[in-house]
């Protein structure tokens, strides 16, 4: 048996990079941080942040190159992959990524200025999963094909 699955909450260190591959299916592609904080054996308190590549497909890239935003708090789910492929100066080089099944936006967008357009339910636990896409509510049943409505959700709803 094996196993490949990556689950990681950070921000997003960069806009998601939207584009299209030759056969029209598009990826998007961004970093997230994370970091781990542990008190050293001096009893410093120490931190290191961690950079992840993370690749989304299809309807899911579309709605993070729509939603997300450099700064914004993500769960992403998914799992491990190495490209590797030889530099314009012949050197080998790759790239370990995590390949997005599963995101959900942890925040709000930020204020002051144009939000990003959001459905409802775009509050934290707003949820995307790939690679159809359903829309959902942490804690609630997921919502194909979900209408949008106006209605604003208030954090005392949040079962959680």
């Amino acid at each position: 048996m094996t196993l490949n699955k990556a689950q990681i909450i950070g921000n997003l260190t960069r806009d998601p990079e939207l584009r299209t591959t030759t056969s029209g299916q598009n990826v998007a592609t961004f970093g997230v941080a994370t970091s781990r904080v542990w008190t050293g054996s001096d009893g410093k308190k120490q931190e290191k942040t961690e950079f992840h590549n993370i690749v989304a497909w299809s309807k899911l890239a579309d709605i993070c190159n729509q939603y997300l935003t450099k700064g914004r708090k993500v769960y992403v789910e998914g799992h491990l992959q190495t490209r590797e492929w030889d530099g314009q100066d012949g050197t080998k080089r790759n790239r370990t990524e995590i390949v997005a099944d599963n995101l959900i936006i942890l925040d709000r967008p930020p204020q002051g200025g144009a939000p990003a357009p959001r459905p409802a339910g775009g509050a934290p636990g707003f949820s995307i999963e790939g690679p159809a896409a359903d829309i959902s509510v942490a804690g609630a049943a997921p919502m194909p094909n979900a209408t949008l409505s106006e209605e604003e959700i208030k954090i005392e709803d949040i079962p959680f």
